[in-house]
């Protein structure tokens, strides 16, 4: 897997974070996939997904395999991307013939869901923009939009001052404005110095942006604790949240949002008390951005995320009692 990563961030300048599939999600397969496949979890370019290496006891055909990962995807939700240390020119072929994503580090990198297709020798097929906004694009997106002072924030910064004052890195920064000057939500000014300019009022692009069905779930997923992580502040969301922005009464289960990275970190120390998918009494919602940035937007402090996010984890529940949370949230909230 260190092969992996290097390769990753060699050929693409991408930083991925990878780590063995958590237990709780590897037992919701079956025993011959859990014990056919060595797992993991990855955040690649701000998307989720799953590395799958074959274990060297067996011997799956691809039609095999490409049955396999269909039942994990609707299992887990998250595509899977098979790694190999060596792979016949033939058996490539008919891995991209049935769009099967796979990796051989130093030799080849397919990967249709990311539009990636990397071959021997740096030939790479031209890059199609997402079909949705990446979630660093849509965090810029709704800072503009928030801002209800008009002030401006983001127009005047170049890539890198955009990079610090979001707290992400320049190539995150230069990925989403691309992205948002593709979907053209954005024009670019300058030239050394670079900056960009917003296509619209807020309120226009979050009508835009709905209608055309750009806009992400920032949640990723969602995973129960007993205990509230020590020694961090996090944000009410989900239920949690929507009595600050509607007449909804409190939710009795906690919910509580987390960036990805730190979500990872406190897996990675084992400071997440029995860690689950079912019940605990907090819900960690596991986020693609981080929330704490768009706070600072609101009229006032409240340890809540921000509206617009609020409405977009929630937008596909059935409950009705959230849908009409939702309306108050448009009506009263946002404009």
């Amino acid at each position: 897997m260190e092969r992996i990563i290097t390769y990753l961030k060699d050929v693409l300048g991408l930083e991925i974070n990878l780590q063995p599939l958590a237990k709780a999600m590897k037992d919701k397969l079956p025993l011959y996939l859990k014990e056919g496949y060595q797992w993991y979890e990855a955040e690649l370019a701000d998307r989720s997904c799953l590395l799958a290496e074959i274990k060297e006891a067996n011997t799956f055909g691809i039609a095999q395999m490409e049955k396999h990962f269909g039942q994990v995807k609707a299992s887990i939700g998250l595509p899977v991307i098979a790694v190999f240390d060596k792979m016949e020119a033939y058996n490539r072929k008919r891995f991209i013939e049935r769009k099967m994503a796979f990796i051989v580090p130093e030799k080849q990198l397919y990967m249709p869901d990311f539009f990636i297709d990397l071959k021997e020798f740096g030939n790479a097929t031209p890059k199609k923009e997402l079909a949705k906004l990446t979630p660093t694009a849509q965090q810029i997106l709704l800072f503009y939009i928030l801002d209800q002072q008009q002030n401006k924030q983001l127009e005047n910064k170049t890539f890198k001052e955009l990079a610090a004052f979001l707290g992400s890195n320049p190539m995150a920064i230069t990925r989403a404005v691309e992205n948002l000057k593709f979907h053209e939500l954005i024009e670019v000014k300058g030239d050394k110095e670079k900056s960009i300019r917003f296509m619209g009022k807020g309120s226009e692009l979050w009508t835009q942006t709905l209608q055309r069905n750009l806009l992400v779930n920032p949640v990723i997923k969602r995973v129960y604790v007993d205990e509230e992580p020590n020694g961090i502040s996090l944000l009410n969301c989900n239920e949690s949240a929507l009595p600050e922005y509607s007449d909804m009464n409190p939710s009795r289960q906690k919910y509580l949002a987390v960036e990805k990275n730190m979500y990872y970190g406190l897996q990675k120390n084992n400071a997440l008390l029995n860690a689950n998918i079912h019940e605990g009494r907090i819900c960690l919602e596991v986020w693609r951005y981080n929330p704490e940035i768009l706070v600072g937007q609101l009229p006032k402090n409240a340890q809540v995320i921000d509206p617009l996010s609020l409405y977009l984890s929630l937008r596909d529940s059935a409950d009705e009692r959230i849908e009409m949370a939702l309306e108050q949230i448009i009506e009263k909230f946002i404009w």
